[in-house]
């Protein structure tokens, strides 16, 4: 049997290791918590651009993001590898690479990047870019989730405008877009090959046709009619102009069509008259001859005289020509008598003062020479520098009359 202070020693031994007991436990629970903590590793982990620090008991960089609850994507950047054991004081750095459509000259992939911007994703893709080639976003924008670039590589294009040609650097689209990016401006009337709604091509001609009309106002001659009369008094066959005619003249209105400034076609839209024409009369000789005899009578001045004929080279002049007096060889100045009918002749083939019968231009006096007028030739005078033009060099027939 215990005695009462026994049991008193007891009860309190019992306690007091109790008490020791529980102390001893929870000093190794904090010292082995402590030496837990103290194994950790110290790392640096920058992610998406965010710098945080971690403590950490992983063995490799791969542990490491997956206790962030990162799973990288073969095409995430990494640094360092995912299979590089963790050390204390370890930069790590990890970015998420973002999935953009890419499409060249219409073909279109799907891509997961890390790139900055689109220059550095095309240049990840081995894709050059010259500088005529169409690019959007633009190279320096930022590379954002679901982002669609699109390239169109540059060719070269011929361009034909207004008849000047040059080579130009397009990419695919119409013919009226890539004239618009040349800053050609087309006019109403201008016309396009091809048409403007066809796509453009490598090596294409594009033909730009310049198309004006304007308004041409011009003075033009009108010619005289020319009317015959018989006349019993002429030998049959023989010409008599009774009076030479006139030209009038004409205001004449067109329209001109011009492409690449050349006149292409000219449409007559108005005609005023400014003079009017004076009609030739010519008479015609009726009366019958002997066919057998080269002596035709005629009437000149009521006598009747035997007539020599023979064909002559005829040219014109006028009192007004380079190096002309104005007066003839024998006193006759034509320039105070521009209606009188006169040639200048050889005097060894036609004698000066003989009255003549020119084929063509009617009976004249044979009243002037000139240096140039030697043997079968004459010169027949006309007042206006027009009408010896008109009449040019021609083969006629000369009679003789007196």
């Amino acid at each position: 049997m215990m005695l009462p202070n026994m049991k008193r020693i007891s009860d309190s031994l019992r306690k007091n290791f109790t008490v020791t007991a529980s102390s001893f436990i929870a000093f190794s629970a904090t010292t082995g918590f402590a030496g837990y903590e103290i194994a950790k590793d110290d790392v640096t982990l920058t992610a998406n651009g965010k710098k945080q620090e971690i403590r950490t008991h992983a063995k490799t960089v791969k542990e490491v993001l997956q206790e962030q609850n990162i799973e990288p994507r073969k095409e995430d950047y990494v640094y360092p590898s995912l299979d590089t054991p963790i050390t204390d004081d370890l930069n790590i750095v990890w970015q998420a690479s973002k999935k953009v459509t890419l499409t060249v000259d219409g073909k279109k992939q799907e891509i997961w990047t890390t790139a900055k911007n689109v220059a550095e994703l095309l240049n990840s893709q081995h894709i050059k870019i010259g500088k005529h080639d169409k690019i959007v976003p633009s190279p320096d924008a930022k590379i954002k989730k679901g982002m669609e670039v699109n390239v169109e590589k540059a060719f070269p294009v011929q361009l034909n405008v207004g008849g000047k040609q040059k080579q130009v650097w397009a990419t695919s689209t119409t013919v009226a877009d890539f004239l618009k990016q040349q800053d050609v401006k087309l006019g109403e009337l201008d016309r396009v090959e091809p048409s403007l709604q066809e796509k453009i091509r490598e090596n294409m001609m594009v033909k730009v046709v310049k198309v004006q009309k304007v308004t041409d106002v011009v003075e033009e001659p009108i010619d005289f009619a020319v009317v015959t009369r018989q006349d019993a008094r002429l030998p049959k066959g023989e010409q008599r102009v009774i009076s030479p005619g006139e030209k009038g003249s004409a205001l004449k209105k067109y329209e001109v069509v011009l492409e690449n400034g050349k006149e292409v076609s000219r449409k007559l839209i108005e005609t005023k008259t400014i003079k009017a024409s004076k009609t030739r009369i010519v008479a015609i000789g009726t009366r019958s001859t002997n066919a057998q005899s080269r002596s035709v009578p005629i009437a000149s001045r009521g006598q009747r005289h035997a007539a020599k004929e023979f064909y002559v080279t005829a040219t014109a002049y006028t009192a007004y020509c380079g190096g002309c007096s104005g007066t003839t060889s024998t006193g006759i100045n034509l320039r105070a008598n521009p209606s009188a009918k006169v040639i200048a002749v050889d005097p060894s083939i036609i004698p000066i003062g003989s009255k003549v019968y020119v084929e063509g231009y009617g009976y004249a006096i044979a009243a002037d020479t000139g240096g140039g007028i030697n043997g079968y030739k004459i010169d027949v005078f006309f007042p206006k520098k027009s009408d010896a033009f008109r009449w040019g060099k021609k083969r006629v027939k000369v009679k003789i009359l007196q």
